[in-house]
């Protein structure tokens, strides 16, 4: 079992601020960010309503701007940071963009494919596998997530 780092809680906390951001605009709150060699080379937040897309997620975004940062179809040394845990179609991303580890803060019991409903990061069936570190920040996350679905009541 691994413990999060000063580094990991210190990505979460700009994911928060991103995932902020995105309630502001009245998107879901998640934030996401990739960083290689302790530089951040990828931001994202959702983006779902703004861009009337359902593949608008804070994660897909975030990977997107790293690879054209960086020139690159893959992104082997890179870690993603989310708040919230990633989906079947952004864990199929982390895949397909070979990133070596990924550090969220809750669970999505209804959609999580890291943990909640699958380990595809993990799974040792497929050709890469990721690092999975999870529960950093994790209340706050969780709380972002039900005040905003609390104001949609």
């Amino acid at each position: 079992m691994t413990f999060p780092t000063s580094e990991d809680e210190h990505w979460i906390a700009r994911c928060l601020e991103l995932a902020r951001e995105a309630a502001a605009a009245d998107e879901v709150p998640v934030g996401a960010i990739v960083v290689i060699d302790g530089e951040i080379v990828g931001v994202g937040r959702n983006r779902v309503e703004q861009r009337c897309s359902s593949l608008a997620h804070a994660e897909m975004e975030a990977l997107q701007a790293a690879l054209a940062k960086m020139g690159q179809k893959r992104l082997p040394e890179a870690e993603l940071y989310c708040t919230l845990e990633p989906c079947f179609l952004c864990a199929g991303a982390i895949l397909h963009t070979r990133v070596r580890r990924v550090v969220f803060g809750c669970r999505d019991p209804k959609f999580g494919a890291v943990r909640s409903l699958a380990t595809i990061l993990e799974d040792e069936r497929l050709n890469h596998r990721c690092e999975v570190l999870e529960g950093v920040q994790a209340d706050q996350s969780a709380e972002l997530l039900r005040a905003f679905f609390r104001g949609k009541r």
